[in-house]
């Protein structure tokens, strides 16, 4: 087992039974963590040798646990140490060889007292279409019909934000339940008047001038986003009569 330099990863939560994932299914497990990671940053770290997933018949990329919590060391490593990756794959080379080595330093270390300056801003992650059905697995008539429904909508330049992987991950496998777009819509609604009420509370700060104060409405905005998304999650739970974990 590779030990990794700094904290969790995401990791085989996400496998499904046969223990593989697709790439859209790692891009989702790695997103709290890394949330600018993308399918190209996941398939040019493949092509530089950083990860080796399975290939099925087709073509698709199946990645195991293993492919994944690798992954995260090479990301963490990226973020936190600012290693080149020919650097990060000679210290995971020599990791597995079970050689004892230390974390190279190369330039300057990120710590907590040193975080990214205010007006860097983030990274706007953006997939073409055809990437968005080869990462979600799904077929062209069914991405249109997801967005005759509104589920899924494309940006002004024709492109898609990341996220909308997870979207068409979730939504195909609801559609595995029987679970049809139309259906779904109450879903969508409830999620705009969600967005609504924490665009409303941080608006405001959004609006300042200064940058600092700019980052901190983006920070706030996550914060409230993911206590709206647990609240919904056990409001749902609790109306099912489900025990909450």
């Amino acid at each position: 087992m590779l030990q990794t330099p700094s904290g969790g990863a995401g990791s085989g939560t996400a496998a499904r039974d046969s223990g593989l994932m697709s790439i859209g299914t790692v891009l989702h497990a790695l997103r709290d963590e890394f949330p600018e990671v993308t399918i190209s940053k996941i398939r040019f770290l493949e092509s530089e040798g950083l990860i080796e997933p399975q290939r099925t018949p087709s073509g698709y990329r199946k990645f195991s646990a293993g492919d994944v919590e690798r992954l995260g060391h090479v990301l963490r490593m990226q973020r936190d140490h600012y290693l080149p990756l020919k650097v990060i794959r000679e210290y995971l080379e020599a990791m597995e060889r079970g050689e004892d080595v230390s974390l190279p330093l190369v330039g300057r270390q990120r710590t907590k007292d040193d975080p990214r300056e205010p007006d860097e801003g983030p990274t706007v992650a953006r997939i073409g279409r055809a990437e968005l059905l080869a990462a979600a697995e799904v077929e062209e008539s069914d991405l249109e019909e997801w967005e005759s429904y509104g589920l899924i909508a494309p940006l002004e330049d024709g492109a898609y934000d990341a996220e909308a992987v997870t979207v068409a991950t979730l939504v195909a496998e609801l559609g595995r339940f029987g679970i049809e777009p139309r259906h779904l819509r109450v879903m969508k609604a409830a999620a705009d008047r969600e967005a609504g009420l924490v665009d409303q509370v941080v608006a405001p700060l959004k609006r300042h001038r200064n940058p600092q104060t700019r980052a901190y409405a983006e920070a706030r905005a996550k914060e409230l986003a993911a206590l709206t998304v647990k609240l919904h999650a056990a409001l749902v739970q609790t109306a099912l009569g489900l025990r909450l974990p």
